[in-house]
């Protein structure tokens, strides 16, 4: 057993990336508090080869230097704008033809294993804040709502988590 080196591993340049395909999906941090969260999470958009990440309300915004010291380098391949308001955002990409969809524990939540879609949908993840989750106003816009399974006495992931278990899930269901 040996570790493969960048040749094997087929790593694309910053260009190669930019000018590829992506996945249809958007991820939606709704006041997100911590900045080393929103660079995990712009790494993770980078490796799943996201369309865009949208930063709302008091989520960090790049160059923050906790934001870049866990995206190493992803801020330069994966696109991101900034909305003070996370509903305008979500009406916005709704304009756009998005399915909102809330990663929220909540009373008409979907099991994520339960999860079934389109390839042909266009996504947008909505992730919450670390302490109160999605914003209440968002809760009426969302076309529905994903819940990770959990079984310990938390029933709460870090949200940088979150968004690698979903966007696994999603591609596990679209590409294999």
């Amino acid at each position: 057993m040996r570790k493969r080196s960048m040749v094997e591993l087929s790593r694309v340049t910053l260009e190669q990336y930019k000018s590829s395909d992506k996945i249809p999906v958007i991820i939606v941090l709704d006041s997100v508090r911590s900045g080393l969260n929103v660079g995990s999470v712009f790494r993770t958009a980078d490796a799943f080869k996201v369309e865009e990440i949208i930063l709302c309300g008091i989520s960090q915004q790049p160059p923050h230097r906790e934001i870049l010291k866990t995206a190493i380098g992803a801020t330069q391949s994966v696109q991101w704008r900034y909305f003070e308001e996370s509903t305008l955002a979500v009406n916005n990409l709704k304009k756009d033809g998005y399915y909102i969809v809330l990663v929220e524990q909540i009373d008409k939540s979907i099991p994520l294993q339960d999860w079934t879609l389109d390839i042909h949908d266009k996504i947008a993840l909505v992730f919450g804040n670390e302490v109160n989750g999605v914003g209440d106003p968002l809760l009426p816009l969302a076309d529905y709502a994903l819940e990770i399974p959990q079984f310990g006495t938390k029933h709460s992931l870090n949200i940088a988590v979150s968004v690698g278990v979903v966007l696994w899930e999603y591609l596990r269901k679209i590409v294999f």
